[in-house]
């Protein structure tokens, strides 16, 4: 799949392609003390992070040992299913992952290979999505897009 139109405008194609599926989707359950290395791995160092409004936060990971980044978006309140997702992409590569459901604490993990690659990374709870893309590109200025829909 290439993302020839906006990466938040597929996030919300994909969640309301997919609206009949995440409704089934099982929640995931987490304790209130979740963090990205618990949901990603110990390995993985958290390396930025945007809010998503006041429902929560969305991490960028790392893993310097296999070059693999991780992002989960985590809710500030862990409590009833609602829509939620975590997703990352290389555009050197063409190479992405997502998660998207209705969950109770965490969206994600979701990993991409993205050693020495800049990447676009992003997360939603209920209708506020976040956008960061060229992210963690060394001297190169991520640019950053909160939508609530």
């Amino acid at each position: 799949m290439r993302f020839s139109r906006s990466v938040l405008a597929a996030v919300g194609a994909v969640a309301l392609a997919a609206g009949a599926t995440t409704a089934l989707a099982s929640p995931a359950s987490a304790a209130p003390n979740t963090t990205p290395q618990k949901v990603c791995g110990s390995a993985y160092k958290t390396v930025n992070s945007a809010p998503v409004g006041s429902l929560g936060t969305v991490y960028l990971t790392y893993n310097s040992a296999n070059g693999k980044n991780c992002v989960v978006t985590i809710r500030s309140t862990p409590g009833t299913a609602t829509d939620m997702a975590a997703w990352i992409y290389v555009p050197d590569t063409d190479v992405y992952d997502q998660d998207y459901g209705k969950y109770t604490s965490y969206a994600g993990p979701t990993y991409v290979y993205g050693k020495g690659h800049c990447v676009d990374w992003g997360g939603q709870i209920r209708n506020v999505y976040v956008q960061i893309t060229g992210s963690n590109c060394a001297s190169l200025k991520e640019q950053r897009v909160t939508t609530v829909r």
